[in-house]
């Protein structure tokens, strides 16, 4: 089932508070190989506090098209609201109302220019013990980003991987 927005919801981008990005890559139990994972959260900190953060997500994710607890696979909607940029060892997401970027590990790097693309998840859920920076525990983050109310409350892309042209 894909949703369609009817109208735009009220979007506070001043309730989003502090988003962050992580890239990581790791085996699917249906792949062969690393597949290049991008998620993007908020902290929760911003003006309205946790209740108000998620709720300024998913009014941005709606405004965007970005349906909650679906995959969209971004390679076949050439005309798709966000964007995938590799350059300088960073992944860069571009949507409408912001960008985000982090430093990608070598490894992200390898997996996503062998499958072209990476898979992001950008979630309603604030991970309000995250500090952006600071390294994150392979236990924390698969703590996280693994659980239920996470990639329930989340928007799913397969998003094409693109690079500057020399």
């Amino acid at each position: 089932m894909t949703s369609t927005p009817t109208a735009n919801r009220d979007f506070r981008a001043i309730d989003l508070g502090t988003l962050s990005v992580i890239a990581w890559s790791g085996q699917h139990p249906d792949e062969t190989g690393d597949i290049p994972f991008l998620l993007a959260y908020s902290l929760g900190d911003g003006a309205g506090g946790q209740e108000a953060s998620t709720e300024a997500v998913r009014a941005l994710l709606e405004n965007t098209g970005l349906p909650v607890g679906e995959v969209v696979d971004a390679q076949r909607k050439p005309s798709f609201p966000v964007s995938l940029l590799v350059v300088a060892g960073q992944a860069v997401v571009n949507m409408p109302y912001l960008n985000v970027q982090c430093v990608a590990p070598p490894e992200w790097l390898a997996a996503a220019t062998e499958r072209g693309y990476a898979y992001f998840v950008f979630t309603t859920r604030p991970w309000a013990t995250a500090v952006p920076g600071s390294p994150v525990s392979e236990a924390d983050l698969v703590s996280f980003a693994m659980d239920e109310a996470t990639l329930t409350g989340a928007a799913h892309c397969l998003l094409p991987v693109r690079k500057l042209r020399a």
